[in-house]
Protein backbone atom coordinates (compact mmCIF):
# COMPACT_ATOMS: atom_id res chain seq x y z
CA UNK A 1 0.00 0.00 0.00
CA UNK A 2 1.09 3.57 -0.83
CA UNK A 3 2.14 5.92 1.86
CA UNK A 4 -0.33 8.41 0.41
CA UNK A 5 -3.07 5.47 0.97
CA UNK A 6 -1.33 4.81 4.62
CA UNK A 7 -2.42 8.79 5.70
CA UNK A 8 -5.86 8.17 4.36
CA UNK A 9 -6.53 4.85 6.40
CA UNK A 10 -6.70 7.31 9.81
CA UNK A 11 -8.50 10.28 8.26
CA UNK A 12 -6.76 12.79 5.37
CA UNK A 13 -8.08 15.58 6.95
CA UNK A 14 -5.99 18.98 6.12
CA UNK A 15 -7.25 22.47 7.55
CA UNK A 16 -7.56 25.15 4.25
CA UNK A 17 -6.47 28.30 5.11
CA UNK A 18 -6.73 30.03 1.70
CA UNK A 19 -7.97 30.91 -2.23
CA UNK A 20 -6.19 33.65 -3.74
CA UNK A 21 -6.59 35.15 -7.27
CA UNK A 22 -4.59 38.12 -8.18
CA UNK A 23 -2.53 39.53 -11.23
CA UNK A 24 0.67 39.78 -11.02
CA UNK A 25 2.52 43.10 -12.02
CA UNK A 26 5.45 43.45 -10.03
CA UNK A 27 7.96 40.79 -8.31
CA UNK A 28 6.87 39.30 -5.06
CA UNK A 29 8.62 39.34 -2.18
CA UNK A 30 12.19 37.54 -1.73
CA UNK A 31 12.32 34.40 0.09
CA UNK A 32 9.08 33.84 2.28
CA UNK A 33 8.55 30.77 3.53
CA UNK A 34 5.90 29.41 5.57
CA UNK A 35 4.25 26.79 7.92
CA UNK A 36 1.48 25.49 5.52
CA UNK A 37 1.25 24.06 2.21
CA UNK A 38 1.17 26.48 -0.98
CA UNK A 39 -0.25 25.58 -4.32
CA UNK A 40 0.07 28.14 -6.76
CA UNK A 41 -1.66 27.79 -10.07
CA UNK A 42 -0.75 29.90 -13.39
CA UNK A 43 -4.23 30.82 -14.94
CA UNK A 44 -3.15 33.01 -17.59
CA UNK A 45 0.76 34.62 -18.29
CA UNK A 46 3.96 33.39 -18.43
CA UNK A 47 6.69 34.19 -15.42
CA UNK A 48 8.69 33.15 -13.03
CA UNK A 49 9.66 31.01 -9.29
CA UNK A 50 12.63 30.96 -7.76
CA UNK A 51 12.11 28.06 -5.30
CA UNK A 52 15.21 27.42 -2.71
CA UNK A 53 17.36 29.20 -4.74
CA UNK A 54 16.46 27.54 -8.23
CA UNK A 55 14.61 29.99 -10.60
CA UNK A 56 11.58 27.85 -12.91
CA UNK A 57 9.85 28.99 -15.74
CA UNK A 58 6.13 28.74 -15.40
CA UNK A 59 3.14 29.68 -18.00
CA UNK A 60 -0.38 29.14 -18.42
CA UNK A 61 -1.74 25.39 -16.69
CA UNK A 62 1.48 24.93 -14.70
CA UNK A 63 0.89 23.92 -10.88
CA UNK A 64 3.62 25.22 -8.56
CA UNK A 65 3.87 23.00 -4.98
CA UNK A 66 5.76 25.17 -2.61
CA UNK A 67 6.29 22.74 1.12
CA UNK A 68 6.10 24.05 4.09
CA UNK A 69 9.92 26.01 5.37
CA UNK A 70 10.28 26.42 1.17
CA UNK A 71 11.94 29.63 0.30
CA UNK A 72 10.58 31.08 -2.52
CA UNK A 73 9.80 34.17 -4.50
CA UNK A 74 7.05 34.59 -7.11
CA UNK A 75 8.34 36.69 -10.17
CA UNK A 76 7.32 38.28 -13.86
CA UNK A 77 8.91 36.56 -16.73
CA UNK A 78 11.70 37.96 -19.28
CA UNK A 79 9.45 40.12 -20.86
CA UNK A 80 7.72 41.50 -17.40
CA UNK A 81 4.11 40.95 -18.49
CA UNK A 82 1.32 40.39 -16.09
CA UNK A 83 0.48 36.86 -14.56
CA UNK A 84 -2.08 35.88 -13.00
CA UNK A 85 -2.11 33.17 -10.38
CA UNK A 86 -4.40 31.57 -8.15
CA UNK A 87 -3.15 30.07 -4.61
CA UNK A 88 -4.37 27.68 -2.07
CA UNK A 89 -3.29 27.45 1.35
CA UNK A 90 -3.52 23.86 3.57
CA UNK A 91 -2.57 23.18 7.01
CA UNK A 92 -2.06 20.53 9.62
CA UNK A 93 -1.77 16.84 7.52
CA UNK A 94 1.19 14.52 7.81
CA UNK A 95 2.10 12.13 5.44
CA UNK A 96 3.96 9.04 6.78
CA UNK A 97 8.06 9.60 6.43
CA UNK A 98 7.64 13.81 5.66
CA UNK A 99 7.77 16.66 7.42
CA UNK A 100 4.37 17.83 8.54
CA UNK A 101 2.94 19.98 5.63
CA UNK A 102 4.81 18.75 2.96
CA UNK A 103 4.40 16.24 0.06
CA UNK A 104 7.26 14.04 -1.97
CA UNK A 105 7.72 15.71 -4.90
CA UNK A 106 9.36 13.39 -7.01
CA UNK A 107 10.63 15.75 -10.04
CA UNK A 108 10.84 18.68 -8.45
CA UNK A 109 8.23 21.60 -7.37
CA UNK A 110 6.74 22.63 -10.83
CA UNK A 111 4.18 20.50 -12.89
CA UNK A 112 3.47 21.19 -16.41
CA UNK A 113 -0.15 19.75 -16.27
CA UNK A 114 -1.36 18.15 -19.82
CA UNK A 115 -4.19 16.28 -20.87
CA UNK A 116 -7.24 15.44 -18.26
CA UNK A 117 -5.31 16.30 -15.23
CA UNK A 118 -4.58 19.73 -16.62
CA UNK A 119 -8.65 20.14 -17.31
CA UNK A 120 -9.54 18.47 -13.77
CA UNK A 121 -6.99 20.89 -12.15
CA UNK A 122 -8.15 24.17 -14.39
CA UNK A 123 -11.74 23.25 -13.39
CA UNK A 124 -11.25 22.88 -10.05
CA UNK A 125 -8.93 26.25 -9.44
CA UNK A 126 -12.20 27.73 -10.89
CA UNK A 127 -15.05 26.52 -9.12
CA UNK A 128 -12.82 27.47 -6.14
CA UNK A 129 -12.84 31.39 -7.49
CA UNK A 130 -16.69 31.17 -7.87
CA UNK A 131 -17.05 29.76 -4.45
CA UNK A 132 -15.16 32.36 -2.58
CA UNK A 133 -17.44 35.39 -4.03
CA UNK A 134 -20.60 33.48 -2.59
CA UNK A 135 -22.31 33.19 0.42
CA UNK A 136 -24.36 30.03 0.11
CA UNK A 137 -24.09 27.65 3.03
CA UNK A 138 -21.25 24.88 3.27
CA UNK A 139 -18.75 27.71 1.50
CA UNK A 140 -15.85 26.94 3.50
CA UNK A 141 -16.39 23.04 3.43
CA UNK A 142 -17.05 23.21 -0.91
CA UNK A 143 -13.75 24.93 -1.21
CA UNK A 144 -12.00 22.86 1.26
CA UNK A 145 -13.06 20.22 -0.99
CA UNK A 146 -11.98 21.51 -4.27
CA UNK A 147 -8.70 22.05 -2.55
CA UNK A 148 -8.50 18.39 -1.43
CA UNK A 149 -9.30 16.95 -4.63
CA UNK A 150 -6.54 19.25 -5.92
CA UNK A 151 -3.78 17.63 -3.82
CA UNK A 152 -4.71 14.29 -3.75
CA UNK A 153 -5.21 14.50 -7.67
CA UNK A 154 -1.55 15.29 -7.54
CA UNK A 155 -0.05 12.69 -5.14
CA UNK A 156 -2.01 10.20 -7.34
CA UNK A 157 0.17 11.54 -10.15
CA UNK A 158 3.26 11.12 -8.40
CA UNK A 159 2.32 7.41 -7.04
CA UNK A 160 3.05 4.08 -8.55
CA UNK A 161 0.68 2.56 -10.96
CA UNK A 162 -2.79 1.38 -8.61
CA UNK A 163 -3.81 -2.46 -8.09
CA UNK A 164 -7.60 -3.15 -7.78
CA UNK A 165 -6.81 -4.18 -4.30
CA UNK A 166 -5.56 -0.79 -2.71
CA UNK A 167 -7.97 0.87 -5.30
CA UNK A 168 -10.78 -0.66 -3.25
CA UNK A 169 -8.90 0.02 0.03
CA UNK A 170 -8.29 3.75 -0.92
CA UNK A 171 -11.93 4.46 -1.89
CA UNK A 172 -13.63 2.77 1.06
CA UNK A 173 -11.25 4.98 3.23
CA UNK A 174 -11.69 8.26 2.04
CA UNK A 175 -15.23 7.58 1.48
CA UNK A 176 -15.88 6.60 4.68
CA UNK A 177 -14.20 9.57 6.53
CA UNK A 178 -15.98 11.70 3.76
CA UNK A 179 -19.36 10.60 4.25
CA UNK A 180 -19.61 11.09 7.95
CA UNK A 181 -18.39 14.65 7.61
CA UNK A 182 -21.04 15.43 5.02
CA UNK A 183 -24.29 13.67 7.46
CA UNK A 184 -22.73 15.62 9.89
CA UNK A 185 -23.07 18.87 8.26
CA UNK A 186 -26.55 18.03 6.94
CA UNK A 187 -27.53 17.64 10.39
CA UNK A 188 -26.18 20.89 12.02
CA UNK A 189 -28.01 22.67 9.04
CA UNK A 190 -31.37 20.63 9.91
CA UNK A 191 -30.72 22.16 13.74
CA UNK A 192 -30.42 25.38 12.54
CA UNK A 193 -33.13 26.09 9.58
CA UNK A 194 -35.72 23.48 11.21
CA UNK A 195 -38.76 26.44 10.67
CA UNK A 196 -37.31 26.89 7.07
CA UNK A 197 -38.48 25.31 3.65
CA UNK A 198 -36.33 22.80 3.32
CA UNK A 199 -36.21 19.74 0.61
CA UNK A 200 -33.68 16.93 -0.81
CA UNK A 201 -33.13 18.88 -3.80
CA UNK A 202 -31.99 22.12 -2.06
CA UNK A 203 -29.61 20.36 0.28
CA UNK A 204 -27.96 18.02 -2.70
CA UNK A 205 -27.68 21.45 -4.49
CA UNK A 206 -25.70 23.67 -1.91
CA UNK A 207 -23.50 20.68 -1.27
CA UNK A 208 -22.83 19.45 -5.02
CA UNK A 209 -23.85 16.25 -4.81
CA UNK A 210 -26.68 13.96 -5.87
CA UNK A 211 -29.91 13.32 -3.95
CA UNK A 212 -29.79 10.19 -4.42
CA UNK A 213 -26.51 10.10 -2.92
CA UNK A 214 -27.27 12.26 0.24
CA UNK A 215 -30.55 9.68 0.73
CA UNK A 216 -27.62 6.66 0.90
CA UNK A 217 -25.11 7.97 2.43
CA UNK A 218 -27.60 9.78 5.81
CA UNK A 219 -29.28 6.45 5.98
CA UNK A 220 -25.93 4.41 6.29
CA UNK A 221 -25.01 6.85 8.65
CA UNK A 222 -28.13 7.59 10.97
CA UNK A 223 -30.32 4.29 9.84
CA UNK A 224 -33.13 7.02 8.82
CA UNK A 225 -34.23 9.22 5.83
CA UNK A 226 -32.98 12.45 5.78
CA UNK A 227 -36.49 14.09 5.29
CA UNK A 228 -37.88 11.61 8.46
CA UNK A 229 -34.72 12.89 10.69
CA UNK A 230 -35.97 16.60 9.97
CA UNK A 231 -39.35 15.92 10.77
CA UNK A 232 -38.26 14.39 14.05
CA UNK A 233 -36.26 17.10 14.72
CA UNK A 234 -39.20 19.52 14.09
CA UNK A 235 -41.47 17.87 16.43
CA UNK A 236 -38.94 17.46 19.15
CA UNK A 237 -39.26 21.35 18.73
CA UNK A 238 -42.58 21.69 18.84
CA UNK A 239 -42.96 19.64 21.88
CA UNK A 240 -40.58 22.04 23.84
CA UNK A 241 -42.81 25.25 22.06
CA UNK A 242 -45.98 23.92 23.15
CA UNK A 243 -44.83 23.01 26.68
CA UNK A 244 -43.37 26.58 27.07
CA UNK A 245 -45.95 28.56 25.54
CA UNK A 246 -49.34 27.25 25.82
CA UNK A 247 -50.68 30.39 24.55
CA UNK A 248 -49.72 29.97 20.96
CA UNK A 249 -52.52 27.88 18.48
CA UNK A 250 -51.64 24.78 16.47
CA UNK A 251 -50.96 26.42 13.19
CA UNK A 252 -48.46 29.11 15.14
CA UNK A 253 -46.47 25.99 16.39
CA UNK A 254 -46.67 24.48 13.23
CA UNK A 255 -45.22 27.27 11.38
CA UNK A 256 -42.46 27.74 14.00
CA UNK A 257 -41.44 24.44 13.04
CA UNK A 258 -41.81 24.81 9.37
CA UNK A 259 -45.14 23.24 8.42
CA UNK A 260 -47.91 25.74 6.71
CA UNK A 261 -50.60 22.61 7.21
CA UNK A 262 -51.87 22.91 10.88
CA UNK A 263 -53.78 19.87 10.31
CA UNK A 264 -50.60 17.94 9.00
CA UNK A 265 -48.64 18.86 11.49
CA UNK A 266 -50.97 17.53 13.94
CA UNK A 267 -50.83 14.27 12.70
CA UNK A 268 -47.43 13.84 11.99
CA UNK A 269 -47.63 15.21 15.94
CA UNK A 270 -49.60 12.35 17.40
CA UNK A 271 -47.94 9.58 15.30
CA UNK A 272 -44.11 10.11 16.96
CA UNK A 273 -46.15 11.24 20.41
CA UNK A 274 -49.35 9.24 20.65
CA UNK A 275 -51.02 12.43 21.71
CA UNK A 276 -52.17 15.23 19.93
CA UNK A 277 -50.73 19.30 20.08
CA UNK A 278 -54.31 20.46 21.91
CA UNK A 279 -53.57 17.01 23.71
CA UNK A 280 -50.66 18.88 25.11
CA UNK A 281 -51.80 22.02 25.79
CA UNK A 282 -54.35 21.11 27.86
CA UNK A 283 -52.02 18.80 30.07
CA UNK A 284 -49.60 21.58 30.33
Amino acid sequence: MHTQDKSLEHGFDPTFLYAWKGMRTQNGQEDRQHEYLEICYIMTGKGRQKIEGEIYEVSEGDLIVINAGTYHQAMLGANNEPVVEFYIGLTDFHLPGLAENTVKLNNGPVFHLQGDLKLKIAKLCMSMVSEKDTHRFGKYYMMKTYAMQILLLLLREMEEPETAENREVRQCSFESVNRKHVVEKIIDYFEDHYAEKISLDQIAENMYLSPFYISRIFKAETGDTPIRYLINIRLEHAWEILKENKELSIQEVAALVGYEDAYHFSKLFKKKFGVSPSGVKKNV
